[in-house]
């Protein structure tokens, strides 16, 4: 590498800064140079702004907290305590009775109420907001009211807070209010409404399910007449009791004949009156018994035409207790089912009824005492500052202007530039002097 003794004459040792390009010494003492100037302009700048601060006007904040709604309201805690005492093993139906009833609410729900249309245009009509804002259109008072309305929750306590910020402060406040009034008055009115249409569809259903426990319960009424049959189970138990007695007493009566027979032979009265008896028990158990093949069909027709079987025998209520069980099975279902809709009935009637508020007020919104907007110091020192760097960065410009050659093409495009518009500038009046 060559040193620095080895470099051709024309050459330097490093390359020169150009003279306009200064250190911030420079721009420094530069400034400090032009500190009358300076101080005037922040002097001006300073009042210039406290104008403007203290022209501009004052807004006030009314805020309102929201307890965030309540969940489990205690129509779903009946619902779910009648529910449990019929249907023991129906666990999600608390669940179920829940919606039916309508509780649905959120926090994201009750902060979708606040922001709707529906809310805000109830407040532009019912404080004429357009003609007080100034609104030549109902979409720009729409845009100003949720411009100027500010709602946040809080995701731990889930606490909305809605805030309405105005020029005047009483206006803020009635506003917030009136926030709160309409949010109740949308969510009651959907409440009602969802409640009603819940219980015209119940009352619907309970129509239905009525109409087919009836049909129900007349099939097996129907049944149990034609057959015979009150409870196939229990009927079932004191048949079996009533055919071992009778088997018991013909097998006594059996062995009382033989005994009789050994006594006093085939012809005697007492001989002959054990066998009518013993005949009369074998009729009984044979009728009791019932005969395998015999339908119960069979036995309906008999017993229209005036049979002597009164009741179905031992081997036709196995075949009886299937059709009896799936008639009974239903009649069940559907008292089940008319008792459920009934005590849903009953709840969708008092929701319906029920007309309290269901917003919760943790804070009302009250009367502004002090401005939250603008906050004058900061305004003009703000202005002032931003000033005072405007005519910092004048003076550095102008100077490092000053020190541009007047042979550097830029300079040169830049004077021909404005004397071109200065003439443009002289022209303009010349002629309008000439046309008066």
């Amino acid at each position: 590498m060559a040193d620095a003794g080895s470099m051709s004459p024309g050459s330097t040792p490093e390359l020169a800064r150009p003279a306009t390009q200064a250190n911030w010494v420079v721009n420094a003492a530069l400034l400090w140079a032009h500190r009358r100037t300076l101080v005037r302009v922040v002097a001006v700048a300073l009042v210039i702004s406290g104008a403007i601060a203290f022209l501009m006007p004052k807004q006030y904040e009314s805020t309102a907290r929201l307890m965030p709604p309540d969940q489990g309201g205690s129509s779903s805690a009946l619902i779910a305590a009648l529910a449990g005492r019929s249907l023991g093993g129906l666990a999600g139906f608390s669940g179920l009775a829940g919606s039916l009833l309508g509780e649905r609410t959120s926090g994201a729900l009750f902060m979708e109420f606040l922001r709707s249309r529906a809310v805000i245009d109830r407040l532009i009509d019912r404080f004429n907001l357009q003609q007080v804002y100034h609104k030549r259109y109902r979409i720009d008072t729409v845009k100003y009211v949720t411009k100027h309305t500010k709602i946040v929750d809080d995701k731990k306590s889930g606490v909305i807070t809605l805030t309405f910020t105005d020029t005047d402060p009483e206006r803020a406040h009635v506003i917030a209010q009136a926030y709160l009034e309409e949010l109740n008055h949308i969510i009651t009115t959907s409440n009602v409404s969802s409640a009603r249409r819940e219980r015209e569809f119940i009352e619907k259903r309970l129509v239905s399910v009525h109409d087919e426990l009836q049909s129900a319960q007349k099939a097996l009424s129907e049944f149990s007449s034609t057959n015979t049959t009150l409870d196939i189970k229990e009927q079932t138990h004191a048949m079996v009791d009533v055919a071992a007695k009778l088997q018991g007493e013909l097998i006594v009566a059996q062995s009382e004949l033989e005994s009789l027979q050994q006594i006093y032979g085939a012809e005697n009265v007492r001989v002959r009156a054990a066998k009518a008896r013993i005949a009369g028990l074998q009729q009984e158990v044979t009728k009791l018994n019932g005969n395998s093949a015999e339908m119960p069909e069979v036995a309906t027709a008999a017993t229209s035409k005036g049979g002597s079987d009164a009741y179905p025998s031992l081997r036709q209520l196995p075949r009886l207790a299937v059709p009896y069980a799936n008639l009974y099975r239903r009649v069940r279902i559907q008292e089940t089912v008319y008792e459920l809709l009934s005590q849903q009935y009953e709840m969708a009637r008092i929701q319906e009824a029920k007309d309290t508020p269901v917003v919760s007020v943790l804070d009302a919104p009250l009367v502004p005492e002090k401005k939250s907007f603008p906050p004058r110091l900061i305004v003009m020192l703000v202005l002032t500052f931003f000033v005072f760097v405007i005519a910092s960065a004048f003076i550095i410009a102008r100077n490092l202007w000053a020190q541009v050659s007047l042979s550097d093409p830029r300079k040169q495009l830049a004077n021909e530039v404005s004397a071109a518009v200065f003439r443009q500038f002289q022209r303009g009046p010349s002629r309008h002097r000439g046309a008066v």
